[in-house]
C-alpha cells in the first residue's frame, strides 16, 4: 500500500473501504502522516488522537456491516477532513492565525463540524489562513504563509489558503473554509480545486469567528463538484443557534443539468480586458464548449457592480471593527504582560491589541473611522444603500439568464511578496468575487486547466440566491464537458 494510491474522491474512498484496500484507521494514519510533514505550512494544529478515535469507531461500524459503507446514514464515511482555523472544533486550539488567540481552546464545536462528524467525516486538524480571514494571499498569518501546492514561490490565495492547498496536496480529502469576499473561490482557483460559497444563510455560521457578519459564509473545498455537493448537503440546513440561518436551507444532491435551452450570462461591467492570457484562454474555452453544446451566451449589464470593491471595503471593515472589539484581553484574547501595569483602560487595550497583525489593524482602523460619529452616514450607510443597488442589478440579471459566468481573478497565483506593499492592488484582486457576497448568492470556482506557467486556473459560476442546486448541477455538467475535452 503506497501513498500514490490514496483516493481522490469520496466514491473512490468508499470503494477502497469495501474492497479492503484501506480501512478507516489506515486511511486516517496515511493522511495524518502527510499532514504531519506540513511541507506547505497548511496545518496549524493536528488533532491526531481525536481523528484516530473517530476512525476506530467507523471501523467498528464497517466490520459490523460486513464491510459495506453506510452511505445513507454516513455520506462522508471515513473522509479525512481539514477545518479552517476560524471554525470551532471542541477542545482543540483555535487561533484564527493570530497571536491574540495563540492558546485559545474552544469549548464547543461549530454546527458545521458537528454535522460533518455525524456524517462520518474524520477531523484531522485546523488549517492556516490569513489572520482573522483578512487577506487574499495567505501571507498575513501570524504563523507564516502557506505555500502554493505546486509552485512554492507563489501564493495559494486567501484567506482560506490552507484549506485549498491541503486538498490540492492530498493532505486531506475535503476541507472547510469561509468566504467573505472570495476567500473560498480565490484559493480554490489558485490551487486547482473546487471551492463553493453557498447562498448566504444556507449554512450555519455558529462557531465561525465573525469577520463581517452580513457577508461571511462557510463552504466546502473538494476535488470534484460531486464531493463538494455531498459536503454541502451535509452542512446546510436551518440552525437555531444562527439568527441568519434560513428556514428552508437544506441542499439536495442534483444530477448534471441539461444544457438544452440554458442561458448563461456574461457580466460585461466586470471588464475582462485586463485579465491574464491564461485566464482569458480558460474563459474562451469554457464559452466555446458551452456554445457548441447549444447554450446561449448572453451579455449582461450590471451597472452598479463597478462600485462593488468600494462598497465591500466599507461594509466589511466596519463590521470587522465591531466584531473584533471583543478581543480586548478581558472577554477574549491574550493579555500581554505589559498590560498588567497599564495606567488607563486605553493603554490596557493598546497593549493587548498590539498582538494584531498589520492588515487586521489597518481594517479595524478603517472600519472604526467609517462608523465614527459624523461619518457613518457618509460612508457606511451610503455603502449599504449602494450594496442594495448592486444586489438588485444581479437579481434582475437572473430574470434573463440561468447562471452567470466570470473569471475568479485577473490572473493565476502571483508570486509571494508581490503585492504585500500595495494593499490597494491586493484589494482589487477581489474584483470578480466580491459581488456574490454583496448579493448573498451562491458562487463556485471550478478548475479549468493551467496557464503557460502550469498554474491552475478557475472559472466562476454564480446562480440566483437559494438556487445552490442549480449551480451544482451546471457545474457538474461543465466539469463533465471539461473532462471530455481533455
Amino acid at each position: 500500500m503506497t501513498e500514490a494510491k490514496l483516493p481522490h474522491t469520496l466514491s473512490e474512498l468508499h470503494r477502497d473501504f469495501e474492497s479492503g484496500v484501506w480501512t478507516p484507521v489506515s486511511i486516517t494514519e496515511a493522511f495524518l502522516a502527510r499532514a504531519k510533514r506540513n511541507r506547505l505550512n497548511a496545518w496549524l494544529t493536528l488533532c491526531e488522537e481525536r481523528a484516530l478515535s473517530q476512525a476506530k469507531q467507523l471501523q467498528q461500524i464497517l466490520v459490523a456491516r460486513g464491510g459495506r459503507v453506510p452511505r445513507d446514514s454516513h455520506p462522508l464515511f471515513g473522509a479525512p477532513t481539514g477545518v479552517k482555523d476560524n471554525i470551532a472544533v471542541a477542545d482543540i486550539r483555535m487561533t484564527c492565525a493570530s497571536r491574540i488567540l495563540d492558546n485559545y481552546i474552544t469549548p464547543y464545536s461549530a454546527t458545521v463540524v458537528e454535522k460533518l462528524e455525524n456524517a462520518g467525516a474524520i477531523t484531522l486538524g485546523k488549517l492556516n489562513l490569513d489572520e482573522f480571514a483578512m487577506g487574499g494571499s495567505n501571507e498575513n498569518s501570524a504563523f507564516g504563509r502557506v505555500l502554493h501546492p505546486t509552485h512554492p514561490d507563489r501564493v495559494p490565495g486567501g484567506s482560506s489558503g490552507g484549506s485549498a492547498a491541503a486538498v490540492a496536496a492530498q493532505e486531506c480529502l475535503i476541507s472547510l473554509g469561509s468566504d467573505t469576499g472570495g476567500s473560498i473561490r480565490l484559493p480554490a482557483s489558485y490551487c486547482g480545486v473546487v471551492g463553493m460559497k453557498p447562498t448566504y444563510g444556507r449554512v450555519s455560521r455558529f462557531g465561525l469567528v465573525a469577520f463581517a457578519s452580513s457577508l461571511d459564509q462557510i463552504g466546502p473545498f473538494a476535488n470534484t463538484v460531486d464531493d463538494a455537493a455531498r459536503v454541502l448537503q451535509v452542512i446546510s440546513g436551518f440552525d437555531r443557534f444562527d439568527s441568519t440561518s434560513t428556514s428552508n436551507s437544506s441542499v439536495g444532491l442534483v444530477p448534471s443539468l441539461s444544457l438544452k435551452g440554458l442561458r448563461v450570462g456574461l457580466p460585461t461591467d466586470l471588464g475582462f480586458e485586463n485579465v491574464s492570457l491564461g485566464v482569458k484562454s480558460a474563459m474562451t474555452q469554457v464559452l466555446d464548449l458551452l456554445k457548441r453544446a447549444g447554450v446561449t451566451v448572453v451579455p449582461v449589464e450590471l451597472p452598479y457592480v463597478r462600485h462593488a470593491i468600494a462598497v465591500y471595503y466599507l461594509i466589511a471593515v466596519s463590521e470587522a471593527s465591531s466584531n473584533l472589539s471583543r478581543f480586548d484581553g478581558v472577554r477574549f484574547g491574550a493579555r500581554v504582560e505589559g498590560a498588567r501595569g497599564a495606567q488607563s483602560l486605553e493603554a490596557f487595550h493598546a497593549e493587548n491589541r498590539s498582538l494584531f497583525g498589520p492588515e487586521v489593524k489597518r481594517r479595524i482602523l478603517l472600519g472604526t473611522f467609517a462608523l465614527s460619529s459624523g461619518y457613518s452616514e457618509e460612508y457606511f450607510l451610503r455603502a449599504a444603500r449602494v450594496r442594495k443597488l448592486i444586489s438588485d442589478d444581479i437579481n434582475a440579471a437572473f430574470s434573463h439568464v440561468d447562471v452567470l459566468l466570470s473569471p475568479i481573478s485577473v490572473s493565476t497565483a502571483f508570486k509571494a511578496g508581490e503585492k504585500t506593499q500595495d494593499p490597494l492592488q491586493m484589494y482589487l484582486n477581489d474584483l470578480y468575487t466580491i459581488p456574490a457576497n454583496l448579493a448573498g448568492i451562491p458562487a463556485m470556482s471550478l478548475p479549468w486547466g493551467r496557464d503557460s506557467d502550469q498554474l491552475p486556473v478557475g472559472v466562476q459560476i454564480m446562480a440566483p440566491p437559494g438556487h445552490d442546486e442549480k449551480l451544482l448541477g451546471f457545474a457538474q455538467t461543465l466539469e463533465n464537458l471539461r473532462e471530455q475535452a481533455e
